[in-house]
């Protein structure tokens, strides 16, 4: 296998990640900026249509902090960006899916409708797609950081296991 010598895996892996993740950081938080410059009222069940998805007050605040989030594990960057990503994309798909049900009851406090919970699930594909990419394979290159520190891993773990 020919390695690329011109730019480190590190750094692909690390534009991939940054990149993805600032991109749908900073959607978030346009979309929660816009919603609050309207001054929603904060827990309305029905919401306001901004951008297709119904919003709230409550939403938008959610979703200006979870895109500072974003946008904040872009800056710290490596390994703690890919993790930020998948965990906040995993929670996304978790409130696609919770939303769902709550979407048809009197508990609707951030006012989601069926655009939102669609939103919801393609951002948190997308959010876990840019996390994980280049880090859960089995067919890694040699150059990848996430094969060479399971790998360290697994040469410190070694002698301890051959001494039982």
């Amino acid at each position: 296998m020919d390695l690329d010598t011109a730019h480190s895996a590190d750094r692909r892996l690390a534009v991939v990640h940054r990149v993805g993740t600032a991109l749908l950081g900073l959607v978030l938080v346009g979309f929660g900026v816009t919603s609050l410059f309207v001054r929603l009222p904060l827990f309305d069940t029905r919401g306001e249509v901004i951008a297709g998805l119904s919003t709230n007050g409550a939403l938008g605040f959610i979703s200006v902090a979870i895109g500072s989030l974003l946008v904040g594990a872009v800056v710290v960057g490596g390994t703690f960006c890919s993790t930020v990503s998948t965990l906040v994309g995993a929670g996304f798909i978790a409130s696609g899916l919770v939303n769902l049900y709550l979407m048809s009851t009197d508990n609707n406090f951030l006012a989601f409708s069926m655009p939102n919970v669609i939103f919801s699930f393609a951002v948190g594909i997308l959010l876990l797609t840019v996390g994980m990419y280049g880090r859960f394979t089995g067919g890694l290159p040699e150059d990848n950081p996430y094969r060479r520190h399971r790998e360290r891993r697994r040469v410190h773990r070694a002698p301890a296991r051959a001494g039982r």
